[in-house]
């Protein structure tokens, strides 16, 4: 016999044996579904808890304790339940008064008693159905995704390479200007390795004179990249290991968040020794 929902996990919660076994019958032996089976809300909370993996809950309303509502709300109410759609099941004449209620506190549809086999049949073929579709879409989403990072991967090793054999200075800034990583080029020109430059702060290489000047040009450009995002082609200096001035180059920019803050400074320093612009003096 073809059982098309085979894997799938319904729990069947209703006080009525006769109900079940009905439930059972239908469900599991003509479609394949795996079920479970409470026999009151609270050991169908119980259950949900102990269980993961349930695609379906068919909710019988009226039972006595904790009724289907009372139990829908609990299930709504916990982080691993919450999502797990709910069919209430209910006596024909009760459908009208209880299907708004129903509806508000989440169920997904109403079965009505006596069962019918077909509308019983139809109705969780649906919502497997539905299930289906939306797994093969998180399917494809997520390959997407695998896809998509690695490609990100890939252009981030390509960037990395073209970063570490640059011949400009390169740095990657925290916000509050301390150097989170540097090329090797950046290296060289400080005398530094890069173990040394990390946590270091970028106003300790700047030259200084007389009040803190460093400090104060890391105030100047944080405000200027916070309004343009960029800044390019700044004339300053460094201050390498050896305490020699090295006239640079400076361009500088921000990385920002979701929120427009800026996490990270992306910082290029050129090299200019020898270029009159900025190292000639009068």
């Amino acid at each position: 016999m073809n059982k098309p929902y085979a894997g799938f996990k319904l729990l069947a919660v209703d006080d009525n044996p006769d109900n079940r076994f009905t439930l059972r019958t239908l469900l599991s032996k003509h479609m394949g579904v795996e079920i479970l089976e409470a026999s009151s809300g609270t050991e169908a909370l119980e259950i949900a808890q102990a269980h993961p993996g349930i695609d379906l809950i068919i909710l019988d309303v009226q039972m006595p304790e904790v009724d289907g509502f009372e139990t829908a709300q609990l299930l709504k109410a916990r982080k691993k339940t919450r999502d797990i759609p709910i069919i209430f099941l209910t006596a024909a004449f009760k459908s009208g008064e209880f299907q708004q209620r129903g509806y508000e506190i989440g169920a997904v549809d109403y079965l009505l008693k006596p069962i019918d086999d077909n509308q019983l049949i139809n109705k969780v073929s649906t919502y497997f159905r539905l299930i289906e579709k939306e797994r093969q879409l998180n399917q494809v989403l997520e390959q997407k995704v695998a896809e998509r990072t690695a490609e990100l991967q890939k252009a981030n090793q390509h960037l990395r390479k073209i970063v570490e054999n640059m011949g400009e200075a390169f740095f990657v800034l925290s916000f509050d200007g301390r150097i989170k990583e540097a090329n090797p080029a950046a290296q060289r020109l400080l005398g530094y390795s890069e173990a040394e430059l990390q946590g270091m702060s970028i106003g300790d290489v700047f030259e200084e004179e007389g009040e803190d000047q460093a400090n104060a040009f890391m105030g100047t450009w944080l405000e200027a990249l916070i309004r343009s995002g960029a800044l390019k082609d700044i004339e300053a200096a460094l201050i390498d290991r050896e305490g020699e001035r090295v006239p640079i180059l400076f361009s500088r920019t921000a990385i920002t968040n979701e929120a427009g803050e800026i996490e990270e400074i992306l910082c290029i320093a050129k090299n200019m020794r020898g270029y009159c612009k900025v190292d000639c003096e009068d």
